[in-house]
């Protein structure tokens, strides 16, 4: 049986202190909403490699799509910390649950409403923030995952339309999305955001099985054979990388505030399990090395709720650059893991059964330290960033 017992906080340096009283609303609503939604099922959907379609509706009545968009648009109306406590209560529940939010508003309707025309605009971001339109994110191709600008996926004029041409591999939302924002490059050269509608001829979206990770989240591939894709659905005011990595940096926020909700998750478990399991005639808590682990544990989940705020409040500031970004997604996905796998380790035996979320967030972190960019990858964006020298090539 999963745990469903209410999370008890974790705030050792009084973070909730320099968040504002939308902030704890926001957040409150979504950690109620995930005790009640997805921490009675999710261990069962990820036993059986399912996505509880059914939270999709749910994410899109607690303003979990686009929490930093305007309302006008379909989003929340609310500001970068908003969203990012919105994550992290998510991700608590589970990783693949906050995927299909963050792909949802970071990867779909913020391009639309970032680089869209106004009719697009109008055409799809309030159906996706009401969850009416799933939509879905195509960037990565079975051939180019880290280096996205040697993709192959094309598109060719063909008067009021053009031909579409190409693959897109581990597209979190894909089996299920009425619409897909793809990367392609066009006759010029230039790289350019495409929204597809399903039900295009020669567009199809195959799902990927056999995970062992994030097996609560639906993933598929893009397949266009020749796909005839209006030009009013190309967007048009991006061209270039510029555009799916603006988006990028987006979810890697998210991300890194998500990753602090696994890890607390992880921590509660291990220091509720440490006071109740007997050893030796007394609860294991009270042995050194558990008390150097937990001890360990919350100081680097302290860290990282540190580094998010102080991220989040540069990104209301406007003034979060995709290097401090990929900062904060290294380490506290780095951080989230070590924490899951060092929770496994106080829970013994039983820390690798289902009656316990820590084996579940471990496999799910597994892919959170991939995807948005790998943990090299990040190493190599900071690297470049401090010594001004271009390490990827």
């Amino acid at each position: 049986m999963a745990r469903t017992d209410q999370y008890e906080g974790h705030d050792y340096y009084g973070v909730d202190a320099l968040l504002s009283e939308d902030h704890l609303l926001a957040r409150d609503a979504v950690r109620a909403w995930v005790k009640q939604e997805v921490s009675p099922i999710i261990e069962e959907y990820s036993e059986r490699a399912e996505c509880p379609k059914q939270l999709f509706k749910g994410l899109a009545e607690i303003g979990a799509y686009g929490p930093s968009l305007p309302v006008e648009y379909g989003g929340g109306g609310m500001d970068e910390i908003a969203y990012g406590v919105i994550m992290q209560e998510l991700e608590r529940g589970d990783s693949g649950v906050r995927s299909m939010a963050s792909v949802q508003g970071s990867l779909v309707m913020y391009p639309i409403y970032r680089f869209g025309s106004e009719e697009q605009k109008r055409k799809y971001l309030p159906k996706l923030g009401s969850g009416e339109f799933i939509g879905c994110f195509g960037l990565t191709e079975p051939d180019h995952g880290s280096n996205p600008g040697g993709m192959i996926t094309r598109y060719e004029d063909d008067g009021d339309h053009v031909i579409l041409n190409g693959a897109k591999l581990w597209i979190t939302n894909s089996p299920v999305a009425d619409i897909a924002v793809v990367w392609a490059k066009g006759p010029d050269g230039k790289i350019r955001g495409l929204i597809v509608e399903k039900g295009m001829k020669g567009f199809t979206a195959p799902e990927i099985h056999g995970k062992w990770s994030l097996r609560a989240s639906i993933t598929g591939e893009l397949v266009f054979e020749d796909v005839r894709v209006p030009k009013s659905n190309i967007l048009p005011e991006v061209a270039g990388l510029k555009g799916p990595l603006s988006c990028l940096s987006k979810a890697r926020y998210g991300i890194a505030w998500g990753a602090i909700g696994a890890a607390l998750d992880c921590y509660d478990s291990a220091l509720r399990y440490s006071k109740e399991r007997i050893q030796f005639d007394k609860p294991i808590a009270g042995f050194q090395l558990t008390q150097k682990k937990l001890a360990e544990m919350i100081t680097e989940i302290t860290k990282a709720q540190l580094l998010a705020w102080r991220l989040g409040t540069l990104a209301n500031e406007g003034k979060a650059s995709p290097a401090q970004i990929s900062m904060a997604k290294r380490n506290n996905v780095h951080m989230a893991l070590e924490i899951a796998r060092e929770a496994r380790q106080i829970h013994g035996g039983m820390g690798i059964t289902n009656e316990y979320p820590v084996m579940r967030h471990m496999m799910n972190l597994e892919t959170v330290l991939t995807y948005e960019g790998t943990h090299d990858i990040h190493l190599l964006i900071t690297g470049m960033d401090v010594t001004g020298i271009n390490a990827f090539k």
